[in-house]
């Protein structure tokens, strides 16, 4: 049995979803053949102060979005932020050290850009020749921190961080250009909209669109909620129908879950909190508002899901924007009233438009993102197992 140890913390869900996604299809297609461990490198294995640090990820950067994009766009100064994560990696080194010889892997992945020097300089100390991976988590936008020339590969998922992988000096044998690792469900083909939507709770006619704020429920979605179900409502009945339905899925924010349960609506809405199968709320519905966080994008791709873009988080998420506005498979408002009746539009007039932005979505997506990067992980190990199960096109 091979060991593999995946890096990384909760400064977002995206890494851990990414991990998760990981471990998940390695033990679809290896079974007991790999263990795969998940471990919270900033939070549990750095010394104090710094494993503090990521506590104060969530409020700051949604909170207070303009301050964390002026941290992060400075920390894009390649002297500076090598220097203070060589800082950082000195000071974490021991403790850093000492999980490497606890999990002791055959192969070290890397899902955070925060966990590249601390962990190399470690293996340095160690004398250990362990293969070390990168799976970049951003789509379009990513960090130069997450990057280093010691990796064996990375994976990256657009012709974006491609690129900003080659300008880091990454070469490119060690490049991998496969798509975001996303959850096994999305690899399963669809079943059809009408079972979903019966198993669902959903009128099985009227056309659904599908509102998000992510695990934690963030954003706007208290107001853009009401704006949609009364542009739907004003706009008018089709064959005497409503013009269309609403889904709202609150993830942990229960706050938001219990207001919304208040409100009287004036089309059918859907109130669900955290959800275990995102894929068939997607699969079910015509398209999606959401943030422009990766996960839930690539994921909106691979369901062919036209986008509706409420906001971004400065940084990390700015450059998903252009991708899913240029790549023609959204767009991007933050005003509730004009996202709503962008959703009216879509469900009457515009139709033909939703329908482009759907075919030119799920030629973007890539169902079989997680089990490529899975495949080529294994193969950095001696010998790998044959593959028990898979779903890799043709």
């Amino acid at each position: 049995m091979k060991r593999i140890l995946i890096l990384m913390s909760k400064t977002g869900g995206g890494h851990l979803a990414s991990a998760e996604a990981i471990q998940a299809v390695f033990h679809q297609l290896y079974g007991a053949a790999f263990q795969v461990t998940i471990i919270d490198l900033l939070m549990d294995d750095f010394p104090w102060p710094l494993r503090e640090v990521p506590k104060s990820y969530g409020w700051v950067a949604n909170r207070t979005p303009w301050l964390w994009g002026t941290i992060w766009r400075t920390g894009k100064r390649p002297r500076m932020a090598r220097r203070i994560m060589n800082s950082v990696a000195r000071a974490a080194a021991a403790r850093v050290s000492a999980a490497i010889v606890r999990h002791q892997p055959d192969l070290i992945v890397s899902v955070h850009p925060l966990v590249q020097e601390p962990t190399l300089l470690a293996l340095r100390r160690l004398r250990l020749n362990i293969p070390y991976a990168i799976v970049v988590t951003d789509l379009a936008s990513a960090h130069p921190l997450w990057y280093h020339p010691a990796a064996v590969r990375c994976f990256v998922a657009s012709e974006a961080t491609y690129r900003a992988a080659l300008a880091a000096g990454m070469r490119p044998e060690q490049m991998r250009l496969y798509g975001l690792p996303v959850r096994p469900a999305f690899a399963v083909p669809v079943r059809p909209v009408a079972e979903l939507r019966a198993e669902l709770g959903m009128d099985p006619d009227l056309p659904a669109v599908l509102l998000v704020g992510g695990g934690e429920g963030i954003g706007r979605v208290g107001e853009i909620a009401p704006a949609v179900a009364a542009a739907l409502a004003a706009n008018g009945k089709m064959h005497g129908q409503p013009r269309g339905q609403v889904v709202v899925i609150c993830g942990r924010n229960r706050r938001l879950l219990v207001a919304l349960q208040r409100e009287t609506w004036p089309v059918p809405v859907h109130l669900r909190g955290f959800v275990s199968n995102m894929s068939d709320w997607m699969a079910a519905c015509n398209c999606i508002i959401t943030k422009a966080g990766p996960g839930t994008i690539a994921e909106a791709l691979i369901r062919g899901l036209p986008i509706l873009l409420s906001g971004y988080i400065p940084g990390q998420e700015e450059g998903n924007v252009p991708y899913v506005v240029d790549n023609r498979v959204g767009v991007y408002s933050e005003d509730p009233r004009a996202i709503a009746q962008r959703v009216a539009y879509w469900f009457g007039a515009g139709k033909d438009e939703l329908a482009a932005m759907a075919a030119n979505a799920r030629r973007l997506g890539n169902p079989h993102s997680t089990e490529q990067i899975v495949a080529e992980l294994a193969g950095l190990v001696q010998e790998p197992p044959a593959v028990t199960r898979s779903n890799h096109p043709s």
